[in-house]
């Protein structure tokens, strides 16, 4: 709230100073802070950009220009958001619509009310129910905890038959959401609707966190799911596929026996691939923070493997072997990232001069040229030694006397052992790049 010389004094002094109101400003604009809800008045409607904002209240008169320009506060793009929300108490629909022709004639239809919303709502549930005419869902509705959570398995699973399919669902049940989310308190929307919107977000999202490792619909399902899944994982079976998946890295041993052993229980194939992908993507993640070069090695041949799954033939999506190969290549792709955790061993050096080591014969191989592996071996000890006594402090990458230091400290050791015995500028590039990354997630 701004202040005017004219205010009490008592008022004046509570309302804070310029510089006190620049720093809300930079608070609102950040994602992390708590302050998320502000009451304006003039303030902050017209060129303020927070990309993330995605909800505004009108309670006041506003028209044409003015009125594009505050709504447009909430449709700037950002990960994860799929539009804004205008919550209109004031009635400004025809004002709207008027500045909508005078400002934008091609947008005159993005505009959607209520009464859209209800149409788009009724017409993606009529799309998903034709995707999902031959599954049986009657549990889902009238059965116990444990057949209704079971009947959400099926149906993610049911869903992810084809890439195709899983890829047009996901869609419709997000285009969906967007238009419930407007409509939700109408009067107008049956039981039967609201639960069958809840059903299609609640498979959703278990395939989102099957994909991504985050559900980020579970807030939009209704009370009756959210009891349902907490009543059904205090036991055990088929529930373990919300629980696989969602442990914490730092806790979680990531090539537990045991762990591998529940995925490989699990009756559903495309559900067990999607895990065992998401449990590859954890091992190869971790191997990246040290080895930048295996790390990227490790995600080309995942991605292969995923493109080639993908891209299986209609006919195959029925054959079990087909499952059962792409389980194994999976398994063996962790249990190889697995061994690489160990592979300086055999060289006599740990696995954080293994990494330097990596990039080190890459680099020969890259710019094709012949380098002794014993001198590969003790240059890459001398890296990592002169990585781990330039970089010592924890903001190291943030300081442009450090980083010099440490490129020079490089380019003079590289020369010390005669290595590239080429000339070749993108060598120190990468050699340094592949230190930052390994300082940057070095446990201390």
């Amino acid at each position: 709230m701004t202040r005017d010389k004219d205010d009490v004094k008592e008022l004046y002094d509570l309302l804070g100073t310029k510089e006190y109101r620049k720093e809300l400003d930079r608070l609102f604009k950040d994602e992390k802070s708590d302050f998320k809800i502000a009451i304006v008045v003039d303030m902050w409607l017209t060129g303020f950009d927070v990309p993330f904002l995605d909800t505004i209240y009108i309670d006041k008169p506003i028209q044409q220009h003015n009125l594009i320009q505050t709504i447009s506060r909430v449709n700037r793009k950002y990960e994860g958001k799929s539009k804004g929300l205008v919550v209109d108490y004031i009635g400004i629909k025809k004002q709207m619509n008027l500045a909508l022709a005078k400002y934008n004639k091609g947008d005159e239809d993005n505009f959607e009310d209520i009464v859209q919303s209800l149409i788009v709502v009724r017409d993606h549930l009529d799309l998903l129910g034709k995707i999902m005419y031959k599954f049986d869902h009657a549990k889902y509705f009238d059965g116990s905890p444990m057949e209704q959570l079971n009947v959400l398995n099926m149906a993610a699973e049911f869903v992810q038959k084809t890439k195709d399919i899983e890829t047009r669902f996901m869609g419709l049940v997000k285009r969906l959401k967007a238009a419930y989310d407007i409509c939700a308190g109408s009067e107008s929307l049956t039981n039967k609707e609201r639960d069958f919107t809840h059903f299609y977000i609640a498979i959703r999202s278990i395939v989102f966190k099957l994909t991504k490792g985050n559900a980020p619909d579970t807030a939009q399902m209704n009370a009756k799911v959210r009891e349902m899944i907490k009543d059904a994982l205090q036991s055990d079976g088929v529930e373990e596929i919300f629980k696989l998946g969602n442990e914490d890295t730092t806790e979680q041993d990531l090539f537990d026996d045991e762990y591998l052993a529940k995925i490989d229980k699990i009756k559903l194939p495309n559900t067990k691939i999607k895990l065992l992908q998401q449990l590859l993507a954890k091992v190869i993640n971790e191997i990246k923070k040290v080895n930048k070069v295996k790390g990227v090695d490790f995600t080309k041949k995942m991605q292969f493997l995923v493109e080639k799954y993908n891209e299986r033939d209609e006919a195959d999506v029925l054959r079990s072997e087909v499952y059962e190969e792409m389980a194994e290549q999976l398994t063996n792709l962790i249990w190889e990232v697995h061994r690489e955790f160990g592979a300086g061993e055999k060289l006599g050096i740990d696995f954080e001069e293994k990494a330097f080591y990596d990039i080190l014969l890459e680099l020969c191989v890259k710019y094709d040229f012949k380098y002794p592996e014993d001198k590969l071996i003790e240059l890459a000890k001398a890296v990592k030694d002169l990585v781990d006594g330039q970089a010592k402090f924890p903001d190291w990458n943030k300081r442009d006397d450090i980083k010099s230091a440490l490129k020079v400290g490089l380019i003079l050791l590289l020369d010390e052992f005669g290595y590239p015995p080429v000339e070749r500028d993108e060598v120190y590039v990468e050699i340094f790049e592949q230190a930052e990354n390994f300082k940057k997630n070095q446990k201390n």
